[in-house]
């Protein structure tokens, strides 16, 4: 048998599992430029980063996020026998942090965090089973001017990654909905559902109004009803009266901030639950108006509820009306009893989580992400006969200014045309070019292929086109490359 045929059995197939993916250079630069905006925002906040590991004590996970969330773990043993898990968002073992470190930890403690989180649920488009996070935390206070300037950071982060706010005569690109766990609370106990089981259950099945839509919400409210697959979902049970009352808490809307909070008032009962929910969500707002909140950007909304359990009191979330069918691209909350599964001490907390998975495609189907396939602005192409040397030595130059530049090192026969086209396939704007005659003279040729590729864009006639591919190129002295190629890099020449 051939050694080729041989080795070919014993090949393993290159292929990603289910719910996961691979990013090429063209995903991950615009990827890096987003978290690097971001973070840039969070550190105007005060926020420090940290890390954790990816696995958690099984323990540490389980309970925390809801049935749901229990069913989706990945989970696996130690090599020391433990039960361990994967964690499924950054939140949990944040807590679990703050309560192993609360000695070396002074309060408050404002952390951001980004990494990989996984769950192991059913892959659909923008959904993966893993998928990466990038937290913002608030430790150490009850106040709700901590969860508006977790908002607030929440808007200028996307503001900085080119979304618009609304002005006379347009409307935001993006939209930070709010609501208050404790409003949600009154409403519940308003209506007698005061069994936690069925608490639960209620908010599940109000998180999916925007998905399922209010009848199918009517009916999950009540007896239950069969999804589109065919299988049944089990109805709370609740009578025809309470389920008008709850959806008519949660279609409540108004066209401020002030009037929404008028509106809760008068539906909700009165009562000590009712009254505390109120004045916090009223101190919100005030504090939301002190911060410059836009009432176009951050929206009370009695409809939010957030899947995840061990929220307390304000959440939010965040929306792209133009790219709806990537979902919420931003959420969180307050969760001021989630240190106390590993602590005996109460540390308030309040935080909110980017999903990168979900927010990356969504700003590309805006047209707000350039693409780019590589970091590189400069191309060193030699001629036949250059020693590598010569062209190390150029690189360095470029690259002791703070110029990404990079050196064709491929085939040693690739002409000119073909190292000018692997440039251009990659968008690179600078080329600069060393033959023998610019080593013996101390010069160098430098070409703008930006300018090149705008001159040739609607060129039909070959030989006009190869004449336009010379525009944009200059011979200057060895001491002139670095200042030339900046002037090309900055558009001014």
């Amino acid at each position: 048998m051939p050694e080729t045929q041989s080795r070919s059995k014993d090949l393993v197939k290159p292929a990603t599992l289910k719910g996961f993916c691979d990013y090429f250079p063209e995903d991950m630069i615009p990827r890096n430029r987003i978290i690097e905006k971001i973070r840039t925002v969070y550190e105007k906040y005060g926020f420090s980063p940290i890390d954790t590991p990816i696995l958690e004590s099984k323990e540490a996970l389980l309970g925390t996020g809801g049935e749901e969330t229990n069913k989706e773990l990945f989970s696996l043993e130690s090599p020391e026998g433990e039960e361990v898990s994967m964690r499924f968002d950054l939140t949990v073992p944040f807590a679990r942090f703050l309560a192993q470190y609360r000695e070396r930890i002074k309060l408050p403690f404002r952390r951001y965090h980004i990494g990989p989180a996984f769950r192991a649920d059913k892959p659909d488009p923008g959904r993966f089973r893993q998928f990466t996070q990038f937290d913002i935390d608030a430790a150490g206070s009850e106040s709700v001017a901590v969860d508006a300037e977790i908002i607030a950071a929440m808007c200028e982060s996307l503001a900085s990654l080119g979304l618009a706010t609304a002005s006379e005569g347009t409307s935001s690109e993006y939209r930070i909905l709010v609501n208050d766990r404790k409003l949600m609370d009154a409403l519940l106990e308003g209506c007698g559902i005061t069994q936690e089981a069925v608490q639960k259950h209620v908010l599940r099945v109000i998180d999916k109004v925007q998905k399922a839509g209010l009848e199918n919400i009517r009916k999950e409210l009540g007896e239950g009803r069969v999804d589109e697959s065919g299988d049944p979902i089990r109805g709370v049970g609740l009578e025809v009266s309470t389920i008008d009352r709850v959806l008519g808490f949660i279609a409540i809307e108004g066209n401020s901030r002030q009037e929404v909070i008028g509106s809760l008032a008068d539906v909700l009962p009165e009562s000590p639950v009712t009254e505390r929910a109120l004045q916090e969500i009223q101190d919100l707002a005030d504090c939301l108006a002190s911060l410059g909140a836009g009432e176009s950007e951050v929206i009370f909304d009695p409809s939010l509820a957030r899947g995840l359990d061990y929220y307390t009191g304000p959440v939010f979330e965040a929306v792209l009306p133009s790219a709806k069918q990537f979902g919420s691209i931003m959420g969180g909350g307050r969760y001021d009893n989630l240190v106390a599964r590993f602590l005996d001490e109460r540390i308030p907390a309040t935080g909110a989580s980017i999903g990168i998975d979900r927010l990356v495609p969504a700003l590309a189907s805006m047209g707000k992400i350039e693409s780019s396939s590589t970091p590189t602005r400069v191309l060193v192409i030699g001629m036949k006969g250059v020693p590598h040397p010569e062209l190390l030595k150029v690189a360095r130059e470029l690259r002791d200014e703070d110029i990404p530049t990079e050196i064709f090192l491929g085939t040693s026969n690739a002409s000119m045309k073909n190292q000018l086209s692997y440039a251009n396939s990659k968008a690179i704007p600078v080329a600069v070019i060393l033959g023998s005659h610019e080593i013996e003279s101390g010069q160098v040729s430098i070409k703008n292929l930006s300018v090149g590729r705008e001159k040739r864009a609607d060129i039909d006639d070959h030989k006009v086109y190869q004449e336009a591919g010379r525009v944009g190129q200059v011979t200057v002295g060895r001491g002139e490359m670095v200042r030339t190629v900046g002037e090309m890099l900055e558009g001014r020449l």
